[in-house]
């Protein structure tokens, strides 16, 4: 691991052939191929319906259509979720920012590897320290809030998987608003898709009669006139979880070819990545320990045999390589071998990044930046814990 940290290190800076790193997984339905898998939903624009994104590309040369079973945002998203969680069992650190709160008795929490928009989502700009002060106006939050294109010395200390992930400064109003774009990029896609088409409706065994219903203070109660009286509150059984819905036809998912997955590391974009007067060993080594974290995410995230991506979407692994890509003498590029299969390797790479990072004059933080929300987004998180469904989900 010692060797590949060293190729890392010398590519991360383009001092070496190496430029990327590219990751290429087959995957199959879990119940096997051709059965149905189901994609996210979009609204098409001319009809305002919902559908699949399908789209021609060429694979292996050829033009062919393929859908989107999983975006780059929402691949990126699972990488952080993994390193999170890896960080919760305490295998590893990595400094983040972390809202803390409760709400009607729950804990409530939003973490930098979690919100939206990373560190510089509106969470962290609606917070305040301990004193009460506004986030953006401490210490550390000023330090994020002036980072520029020359200097992310903040962010490397702060929350270094931004700079694996991309993040826009959009949400505050600055004459410079930092953008980084995203090292690391990964989509999985379906090759040759059939769209399937099913119904879907409601079947109720004592077929409850009536249509309409009136709403008190109380409850409900059928309609005993054909129409309600004027100014009387309304609605429909079926609204209710009552009665029977005639089938319609609905999206059936698609059955695809092969599923793939395809991952990359931009050795290019790391390389720009600048940390004001640091120097040129700490840029090589932060570089460096920020494609390692890139790593250690795809691995924590993509490397287990079977992966879940949606209710109708597991996938069993058929197979997987991980390569350095390199400049080619003929033209093409060569392609060599890189063995990080599991999750184990990259922590262990990861670790010496860390280390080596370190010895270079790496201050990072220890433990993550606590924040608790101002008077008005603890005022939104409440109202959002008075509708049913609502914050249950993020408190488990």
């Amino acid at each position: 691991m010692k060797d590949i940290y060293e190729r890392l290190l010398a590519a991360a800076s383009l001092r070496s052939t190496d430029g990327a790193v590219r990751i290429v997984s087959e995957y199959e339905p879990l119940a096997g191929v051709g059965t149905p898998l189901f994609p996210p939903t979009v609204k098409a624009k001319e009809t305002n319906s919902a559908g699949y994104l399908v789209e021609p590309r060429y694979v292996h040369g050829d033009e062919t259509r393929v859908v989107l079973l999983d975006q780059p945002q929402s691949q990126a998203n699972r990488c952080e979720t993994a390193l999170l969680d890896a960080v919760r069992r305490r295998e590893v650190f990595i400094p983040y920012l972390e809202m803390v709160t409760e709400s009607y008795g729950m804990p409530v929490r939003m973490t930098s590897l979690e919100a939206p928009h990373r560190s510089r989502d509106a969470y962290f700009r609606d917070s305040v320290d301990e004193s009460g002060r506004k986030f953006d106006e401490t210490e550390l939050g000023a330090a994020l809030r002036d980072a520029s294109s020359g200097d992310l010395s903040a962010y490397l200390r702060l929350v270094p998987s931004d700079l694996a992930y991309g993040v826009w400064d959009s949400h505050r109003k600055r004459r410079i608003q930092v953008k980084i774009p995203r090292a690391y990029r990964s989509e999985m896609i379906g090759i040759k898709p059939l769209i399937g088409v099913r119904a879907a409706g409601r079947v109720d065994r004592l077929n409850l009669a009536g249509d309409t219903v009136e709403l008190t203070d109380s409850g409900w109660s059928p309609s005993a006139l054909e129409k309600p009286k004027k100014g009387v509150k309304t609605a429909r059984m079926s609204e209710l979880g009552h009665g029977m819905i005639p089938p319609s036809e609905g999206l059936g998912g698609v059955s695809v070819t092969s599923v793939q997955r395809s991952a990359s590391l931009s050795l290019a974009q790391l390389a720009t990545l600048r940390f004001g007067n640091a120097s040129e060993d700490l840029t090589a080594a932060a570089r460096a320990l920020i494609a390692s974290i890139a790593l250690l995410g795809d691995r924590l995230a993509f490397s287990a045999p079977a992966l879940h991506l949606r209710s109708g979407c597991d996938l069993l692994m058929v197979s997987e390589r991980i390569e350095w890509v390199q400049r080619g003498r003929d033209g093409d590029p060569h392609l060599e071998p890189l063995d990080l299969a599991t999750p184990q390797g990259a922590l262990e790479l990861f670790t010496i990044a860390v280390d080596r990072a370190r010895e270079a004059g790496l201050q990072w933080a220890s433990e993550p930046v606590v924040v608790r929300p101002n008077t008005s987004l603890q005022q939104a998180i409440d109202k959002s814990y008075l509708i049913a469904g609502v914050g249950a989900a993020e408190s488990e």
